[in-house]
């Protein structure tokens, strides 16, 4: 593995790195899907108890889960797959179709309304050519509202794959998008 972690633990949203994985197919039937899954057993009395960790993983090596996803990790951790899609769907960080190589979540709560996280919006979506939810036709951007980022005292605040972006103005948008397209960005 990549990493210099316990495979068991969770990132700060490694998934939504640009530099995550293309992968298809059942996970656990890969030598690092199964290594992932007994590194969190054992982290866990409760296999149930395993769950946002292999579902971070997932999301990790796809960029979202789809349904068979979530039938493949409700068999890996004996609950039913109506369980893990309630998990997959309740939780905002995971992502149930493809989005973009960048991910763009730009908060509109009130600190962020007030500092225009509504222009803000706006004009990532014009300048990404989108409507929110949807993959830019080069494949490079999915720009969504995030109803709060918990950066208040920075707003307006934009979360572009795990990296948080302050004080972010419409007028920085272009310059933003053209440093996410150069890669500038990247970890």
């Amino acid at each position: 593995m990549s990493r210099e972690i316990h495979p068991a633990v969770v990132g700060a949203q490694p998934f939504q790195t640009a530099e995550r994985g293309q992968f298809d197919g059942p996970i656990f039937k890969t030598k690092e899907g199964r290594l992932r899954l007994e590194m969190a057993l054992t982290r866990y009395p409760d296999k149930r108890a395993a769950l946002l960790p292999i579902l971070h993983f997932v999301q990790e090596k796809k960029g979202w889960i789809e349904t068979s996803d979530m039938e493949e990790v409700a068999e890996a951790l004996e609950v039913t797959p109506a369980y893990v899609h309630s998990i997959v769907s309740f939780y905002t960080m995971y992502n149930q179709h493809p989005v973009g190589k960048h991910l763009i979540q730009v908060c509109t709560n009130i600190s962020c309304h007030l500092n225009k996280g509504d222009e803000v919006l706006e004009c990532f979506l014009e300048e990404t050519d989108t409507r929110q939810g949807e993959i830019s036709s080069d494949g490079e951007f999915t720009v969504i509202e995030a109803e709060c980022l918990g950066a208040c005292g920075f707003a307006t605040v934009v979360q572009v794959n795990d990296r948080y972006l302050e004080g972010v103005t419409p007028e920085n948008v272009s310059n933003i998008l053209d440093e996410l397209r150069a890669g500038s960005h990247k970890r």
